[in-house]
């Protein structure tokens, strides 16, 4: 996967997620070529919490917005939104009304991130799982694999059972958007345990983009570059496909919090960079969770600047 330098263009990326019905932030003003939602962008998916999340997307100074959903999104997965309709229904006798009123009807949220307004002259793009080709403003070539969903937790959207697992479907692509992480990497929840999915490591250890970028797990905001061993396992896993002498943490939360507050955080991985990314043998990982704890309510933007093939 040898590049050559003039083939490629150096593209600015600003993450975020886990915004949780946030309708500002100091960090949308960060000039970019494309930003990256990785979902969560309610609380409780109600009409009011998306129209805030879509007058923040709306502020970003991008050409471009690349949208998922996360688990709290459940109103944009149409079986969850049923279920939780009938039990609401069966256990407090809630009038249909009233429910329309506070998180629309079935369809209702997907409507207003396709009115012309927000798709057309806004760049807001919510993408369903799968794979997205993209050509961008700055005449690079952008190839997105995406993905809300995340193994169960209670009862939430876009969501499947840890037994079953679920099909991430990931091939040669610059991007990976997830909602949740992989197993082993930046998913450390509250209790420290690892809460990321060992289906979606295999996939992304066997594609190994150049960026894979999710939030979820909001005490794992950080990034780190990820050098990937000669050969992959069959069943690869974090214990055995990483080669962790080579790799490198960007940025962590404890590193933050010891500093100070800001409202991004700045990488750079280009060619000419100290420590640039060589596609096919790295992959940067970032948690871009925004919502953090009572004494770290808003965690930073991430602006990171990598190399993308120049579109033909």
């Amino acid at each position: 996967m040898t590049e050559l330098p003039h083939s490629t263009i150096k593209t600015r990326f600003l993450i975020i997620s886990d915004t949780h019905s946030r309708d500002s932030l100091p960090s949308l003003n960060e000039p970019a070529d494309v930003a990256i939602h990785c979902g969560d962008l309610t609380k409780g998916s109600q009409l009011e919490e998306f129209k805030a999340a879509i007058n923040l997307l709306k502020q970003i100074n991008v050409p471009i917005k690349l949208v998922i959903a996360g688990n709290h999104d459940f109103t944009l997965d149409p079986p969850a939104f049923q279920n939780k309709i009938r039990e609401a229904r069966r256990l407090q006798d809630i009038d249909p009304i009233h429910i329309e009123k506070v998180y629309g009807y079935c369809g209702q949220v997907r409507e207003l991130f396709d009115h012309v307004d927000v798709k057309e002259k806004s760049g807001i793009q919510l993408l369903d799982q799968g794979t997205h080709y993209l050509t961008l403003k700055n005449g690079a070539s952008l190839t997105v694999y995406a993905s809300p969903y995340t193994p169960s937790f209670g009862e939430w959207g876009f969501q499947y059972s840890a037994h079953e697992g679920h099909e991430f479907e990931i091939g040669n692509v610059d991007l990976v958007m997830t909602h949740g992480p992989p197993r082993g990497i930046l998913d450390n929840d509250e209790s420290g345990r690892r809460a990321g999915c060992e289906y979606l490591f295999r996939s992304i250890a066997q594609s190994r983009p150049r960026m894979h970028c999710f939030g979820h797990i909001h005490r794992s905001w950080g990034a780190k570059m990820i050098t990937w061993r000669e050969v992959i396992s069959e069943k690869p896993s974090h214990l055995t496909d990483i080669d962790n002498g080579q790799s490198t943490v960007i940025k962590k939360l404890s590193n933050i919090k010891a500093t100070g507050h800001q409202p991004s955080y700045r990488t750079s991985h280009c060619a000419d960079d100290v420590n640039p990314l060589q596609y096919g043998r790295h992959t940067l990982f970032v948690n871009a969770a925004i919502e953090g704890s009572d004494d770290f309510p808003t965690h930073p933007a991430w602006l990171v600047d990598l190399d993308l093939q120049r579109a033909l």
